[in-house]
């Protein structure tokens, strides 16, 4: 291993324990820490939910995936994202003028405190397990670069990552969301470039895959692909670790330039990881590459061990400061939702409702250290397929949470019981969809959890109506 990568790698830690560092400096209140002072430009939202989006998953899980089974169709993992942002834009001013710092504070000041609880027990723990799907990934790729146990390296990422976390809070993770960002599109772009001068040129890459993986519905089909979107637009719409930077940005008019900017970014990206896949698969077929060496690691890490192999240190450095980025930006992202979310709606609702800006500042770094330490414990075991993991929590969270949230900002005849039913019968329905393979018409479980969702929103809020009608929050 080159000793440039080596210290280039390093340099990039100490950066972004450097911003975490300077960040905290900004952190007078808790709404510092959490929302960044409500202070965002639409440039810092689209950069780091982008950068917050483009983790395991949108690079090294659809390059898999391009590889295998979905050809060409692997892009739409990324695309969805684009369409589901185009929407999401529509309603972005309306929940940054909701003043809420968190999505169950939303939840607890539109519904009541039973319905802020659920809310928040039904997004702690999919984050969580993003957070352990990201180190595992980071901790893998560090491994493979250095050449040393996995253990020792995704104990660093663990380490890097909640230290620069809880310092700089909101500020820390759009900083350094910023600059991972442009590592990540910029040097995965880079890295394509090399490998189709690898495979001489894009016509031979063409002769050299199957001609059903150049199909871009292969392995998604159009209602897969809807079903993709409207999984984006709901999980998107009640994820924290995209809500906050909602609830972040300085204007709410704002929100809606910084989510189309984030579609713009999404699509500068979205055929980078599909097109490595296929070049991949070009260069097996054309016996340009050892496969007993570059799938040592398996499928997943292979564009790593090809790098390593055939690529100058430049370009191996520029490709492991992506990944690296990619992983570390989600972490970041999803392990200060958990920060907030317990801080802001546990801890200050049932044990110090009185607690000053200070102590939930102090609140809210201790419990992204306490569950960012339970994620690193659970990271030490290795996960499976990464898309599959990711698409199940991401839609388990959007099936309860997502038609109470957006009908309780239009419709004033929302109702608390109907939160409730509605968090609880959609999520419970989406894991017995999904445990039992249950399909009704050819629909996407997600979807079908959501309809139940709905039916149950409407009817509880039909029979146990609001003492109030109003889409005025609570104090």
């Amino acid at each position: 291993m080159s000793f440039s990568v080596v210290v280039a790698i390093g340099l990039y830690f100490i950066l972004m324990l450097a911003i975490g560092y300077f960040s905290s400096k900004r952190v007078d209140a808790e709404e510092d820490f959490s929302i960044a002072g409500r202070r965002l430009s639409p440039l810092l939202l689209a950069c780091s939910i982008a950068a917050t989006e483009l983790g395991i998953g949108s690079t090294l899980g659809v390059f898999e995936k391009a590889f295998g089974d979905w050809g060409l169709s692997a892009a739409w993992y990324i695309l969805a994202m684009v369409f589901a942002f185009i929407i999401i834009s529509v309603f972005a001013p309306k929940f940054r003028k909701t003043e809420v710092k968190t999505i169950p504070e939303y939840f607890r000041r539109r519904y009541g405190k039973k319905s802020g609880l659920i809310s928040a027990i039904i997004m702690i723990i999919p984050l969580i397990i993003f957070v352990v799907i990201q180190f595992v990934a980071a901790g893998t790729i560090l491994s493979i670069l250095l050449g040393i146990d996995y253990k020792i390296t995704v104990s660093i990422i663990a380490f890097i990552v909640i230290s620069y976390t809880l310092l700089g809070g909101m500020w820390g993770v759009a900083i350094s969301d910023f600059i991972q960002s442009i590592f990540i599109i910029i040097g995965l772009i880079l890295v394509s470039i090399y490998t189709l001068r690898l495979c001489n040129n894009f016509p031979n890459v063409v002769k050299h895959v199957p001609y059903e993986s150049l199909n871009l519905y292969k392995g998604l089909d159009t209602p897969k692909i809807i079903s993709l979107v409207i999984m984006y637009v709901a999980t998107f719409t009640v994820g924290q670790e995209v809500a906050v930077n909602f609830f972040s940005i300085n204007h709410s008019y704002d929100s809606t330039k910084g989510t189309i900017f984030t579609a713009f970014l999404l699509l500068v990206f979205a055929f980078v990881p599909t097109l490595l896949g296929l070049m991949l698969f070009s260069l097996t077929k054309l016996g340009y590459i050892d496969t007993s060496v570059v799938f040592v690691d398996g499928l997943r890490y292979s564009l790593l061990h090809l790098a390593l192999n055939a690529m100058p240190p430049f370009l191996i450095g520029t490709l492991f400061l992506s990944l690296l980025s990619a992983t570390m930006s989600s972490a970041d992202s999803d392990i200060l939702a958990v920060g907030s979310i317990f801080s802001n709606d546990i801890y200050n609702v049932y044990f110090d409702n009185k607690a000053s800006s200070k102590q939930l500042i102090f609140i809210s770094r201790l419990s992204i250290a306490m569950f960012g330490f339970v994620a690193y414990l659970l990271a030490l075991f290795n996960s499976g397929s990464i898309l599959a993991i990711l698409i199940f929590v991401f839609s388990l969270r959007a099936a309860g949470a997502f038609i109470p949230y957006v009908f309780g900002l239009y419709w004033a005849k929302s109702s608390a019981q109907g939160s409730i039913a509605a968090m609880i019968v959609g999520s419970l329905s989406f894991i017995i969809f999904k445990i039992l393979n249950i399909k009704i018409f050819d629909l996407e479980p997600l979807i079908l959890s959501l309809l139940i969702s709905f039916v149950a929103f409407i009817t509880f809020s039909k029979l146990f109506p609001p003492a109030v009608e109003t889409l005025e929050l609570s104090d």
